[in-house]
């Protein structure tokens, strides 16, 4: 195992409209949110994973089943150790796309979808 399954992270236009739709659809609390990100905890032991909401300027809603605006999704996977969680998920498949932070670093999966490993400071 690289790391954990710590957010799932859904791409909208109005991240405290979404946050309250997801709270009350799954029964989770929203527990803080901003313009730009919102969080909700899931009724389940240890609160994780949250669901995420980002809010991306100029939005456009998928098209199901169509893919002429493809989903929009990734997962946060939380490691211990960026770098080495960086050569694990390269060594199995991933790509790396060279955006990151200290905290995070995004990787494309094989089929091109984006996720990041995580590493919040303490």
């Amino acid at each position: 195992m690289i790391g954990t399954l710590d957010v799932i992270v859904l791409d909208c236009p109005d991240t405290r409209a979404l946050a309250r739709f997801y709270a009350e659809l799954l029964g989770g609390e929203i527990v803080g949110y901003d313009e730009a990100w919102a969080e909700v905890v899931l009724p389940i032991e240890g609160y994780r994973p949250l669901v995420a909401l980002q809010r991306v300027d100029d939005y456009r809603a998928p098209v199901w089943p169509g893919q002429d605006v493809p989903q929009q999704v990734h997962l946060d996977v939380k490691v211990d150790d960026l770098d080495a969680g960086g050569t694990a998920v390269l060594a199995i498949g991933a790509t790396a796309t060279g955006e990151g932070t200290d905290t995070f670093r995004v990787f494309l999966d094989p089929a091109g979808h984006p996720f990041c490993l995580i590493h919040p400071n303490d």
